[in-house]
């Protein structure tokens, strides 16, 4: 019997709070930084923002020489595997997983799902429901805290608080952080965080363009990809890996 890996999400029904980039973050961490075993279901349909990285990914490696070397030294002389990334709705996601299961001879350690824009498309609700753990990154903005926060507190009601669910916790961080802000929002936030007895992570990201890098023909950034792990150079104060080192620990990896 293979063992049961975690299903996990970064998820909001606010769009631009930065879901599908840690997805992809988060999955090539684990899977290129810390060497376990990672899937990525797409469930952003028909977008399938993360699908169209991977190809895109796939054809900047094509193009370059400085990718196809780093690719040679990770999947050839490092014996590593690009995770898989797989696309569908979220009404077939759990039919999907378990085909992927099945078929795939690897053991998941992790298997990570990206939601579409809004948790109000269809079968995104009973998506989470299949979940472990789901990870909502806010902004400081009234609107986004404000729906952030709903969006929370209806999560841990309906779904945690189900004994027929999968779903074990919930944990909120600060996304786009900028220090020269005004600390009052991020203050009166977090003690209402902590009144609705909602988890938040100590982990912050803070507010820089690294997160919009991907791979380019002009310029050789490697930060954003499905293929390569972020580099050093881009990772140094990102704020990404303190953020993955504590995912980990809240799902007990």
């Amino acid at each position: 019997m293979k063992k049961e890996p975690v299903f996990i999400a970064f998820c909001n029904q606010k769009g631009g709070v930065g879901k599908t980039t840690f997805s992809v973050l988060t999955a090539s961490y684990l899977s290129y930084v810390k060497g376990l075993s990672v899937a990525v279901v797409d469930c952003d349909f028909p977008q399938c923002s993360i699908v169209q990285m991977r190809q895109r990914d796939i054809e900047q490696v094509g193009r370059n020489n400085y990718y196809k070397r780093l690719a040679y030294l990770q999947f050839q002389e490092g014996g590593k595997r690009a995770y898989p990334v797989i696309s569908t709705s979220p009404e077939k996601a759990s039919e999907e997983v378990n085909r992927l299961l099945e078929k795939d001879e690897r053991e998941f350690d992790v298997i990570l799902f990206d939601f579409p824009g809004t948790v109000n498309s269809a079968g995104v609700l009973s998506c989470i429901s299949m979940l472990d753990y789901l990870f909502v990154p806010i902004i400081a903005d009234r609107v986004v805290i404000e729906s952030s926060l709903h969006f929370a507190v209806q999560v841990k009601e309906r779904l945690i608080s189900n004994p027929t669910c999968n779903l074990h916790g919930l944990y909120l961080f600060w996304n786009k952080v900028d220090k020269r802000e005004k600390t009052e929002l991020y203050e009166k936030t977090n003690i209402a965080i902590k009144q609705l007895k909602l988890e938040l992570l100590t982990s912050t990201v803070p507010d820089t363009k690294k997160y919009n890098k991907e791979l380019s023909e002009e310029r050789n950034n490697l930060f954003r990809s499905t293929l390569f792990a972020p580099e050093n150079r881009y990772l140094k104060g990102s704020g990404l890996d303190q953020l993955v080192e504590e995912v980990c620990q809240c799902i007990n990896l």
